[in-house]
C-alpha cells in the first residue's frame, strides 16, 4: 500500500481497483526489468487478483502492519535475503529489512520508475 499511497489519486475510494492497477503496473515493469516481483497486501484482495508473472501474496491475518510482518517473515525465511529489495516508505519496516541484509527502496522513487518517470 506504500506504493499505491504515493499518488493521492483517491485510491482509498476504490482500494481493490488501486491494488489491481498496482499489479498491472508491476507486470508491465517486470516485462522490461526481468526482476522477480512479489507484492504483499495486508489481506487477500476480494475478488482475488492473480498474475501469471508476479506473486500476489497477503498476510495470513488482516490487521495493521500485517503485510510488514509478512515481508519480515519472508526475509527471515530466505536463504539469501541480501539479494532482495523491499519497496517501502515505512521506517520501521525499512529498519527490519536492513537488519536481514536486504535493501530498501523508497516507495515514491519506485513508483516513479514503474511509471517511467
Amino acid at each position: 500500500m506504500n506504493v499505491i499511497g504515493t499518488r493521492p489519486d483517491a485510491w482509498w475510494k476504490d482500494r481493490h481497483g488501486a491494488m489491481d492497477r498496482l499489479v498491472d503496473l508491476l507486470e508491465r515493469w517486470l516485462a522490461v526489468s526481468g526482476e522477480d516481483v512479489v507484492v504483499v497486501f495486508e489481506q487477500p484482495p476480494s475478488p482475488p487478483i492473480s498474475s501469471t508473472v508476479i506473486e500476489v501474496a497477503h498476510a495470513p491475518r488482516p490487521r495493521p502492519n500485517s503485510a510488514d510482518d509478512e515481508i519480515a517473515r519472508r526475509l527471515a525465511a530466505d536463504s539469501e535475503p541480501a539479494t532482495i529489495r523491499v519497496v517501502t516508505s515505512d521506517r520501521w519496516l525499512a529498519d527490519r529489512v536492513r537488519i536481514t541484509g536486504a535493501t530498501v527502496e523508497p516507495a515514491k522513487s519506485f513508483r516513479a520508475r514503474l511509471e517511467g518517470g
